[in-house]
């Protein structure tokens, strides 16, 4: 694993001379605050060694390094999932490579099921917490101590600090945010009726099929992440039947609001 992420970087840094603040995943439907990005470089992840290849309608699939708020980030446009046959360690390797290339937070986005009654579609959560119902975890296996401690301490998983400082940017800006409790799953399936039910009373917010793995591996190598989700279909009250293309499309109305919480909290990430 540690050469894999050395020859990985080494290739990268070759390519861009480029030392990034922010790591930033774009989920579905939200690849498009790259538009805000100032580019420096661009590398697609087929030509980047030991790199996975997206395989989802909807990601690009590529590092994107430039300005964002007058920062250095480098942002992945396209994730990998679980669900595309891949490892563990594969979907939270480019996360590993993100912090060798100097990344000192990891701002992540998914799209999710609402199960708070309160929630309606379109709405943005804030990730407060997060429930692994992976049925694994990207940690399983001989621990690597040069990347972080056998036992990662996990209380605070999502940082308060950016937490708080995403509302004062809502508030400022008039936009109205939600906050919660993720749940990860496989997938690829939506959630039965039933499963969101057990999920809610098991203490989640909203349920996805990403996120969870990256933000294990950010916290073990001592990474603070700042997490947002966009509630793109409910799961409880009024259940309509989801499909990939109306998840997309929810979550691309979204994003307006999505990319000045995160273009403010990067401009402001050093701060406090």
């Amino acid at each position: 694993m540690l050469q894999k992420i050395k020859q990985t970087t080494d290739f990268i840094q070759q390519c861009v001379n480029f030392e990034p603040e922010v790591g930033i995943i774009l989920g579905t439907g939200l690849g498009n605050l790259v538009s805000d990005i100032e580019i420096v470089k661009t590398v697609p992840y087929s030509e980047i060694p030991n790199f996975p290849v997206s395989t989802v309608q909807g990601h690009k699939g590529q590092l994107v390094f430039g300005f964002l708020g007058g920062r250095k980030v480098v942002a992945m446009q396209g994730r990998f999932h679980y669900y595309e046959g891949y490892t563990m360690q594969q979907v939270t390797f480019p996360v590993r490579v993100m912090q060798q290339l100097g990344i000192k937070l990891l701002i992540v986005s998914n799209a999710s099921g609402g199960m708070n009654t309160s929630f309606q579609v379109g709405d943005i959560m804030v990730i407060t917490d997060h429930i692994n119902h992976f049925g694994t975890n990207p940690l399983i296996g001989q621990n690597i101590d040069e990347l972080g401690p056998r036992f990662p301490e996990m209380s605070e998983a999502y940082d308060h600090r950016y937490v708080k400082k995403a509302f004062e940017i809502a508030e400022r800006n008039n936009i109205h945010l939600q906050k919660g409790v993720y749940i990860g799953v496989t997938g690829p399936t939506f959630e039965t009726p039933a499963e969101y039910r057990f999920f809610k009373i098991a203490g989640a917010d909203a349920v996805g099929m990403s996120t969870v793995p990256e933000v294990i591996v950010a916290r073990h190598m001592g990474l603070p992440v700042f997490g947002l989700s966009v509630i793109t279909d409910m799961g409880i009250g009024v259940i309509e039947k989801p499909t990939h293309e109306e998840v997309q499309k929810a979550a691309a109305a979204a994003e307006p609001r999505m990319t000045t919480i995160v273009k403010e909290l990067v401009k402001e990430y050093d701060r406090f």
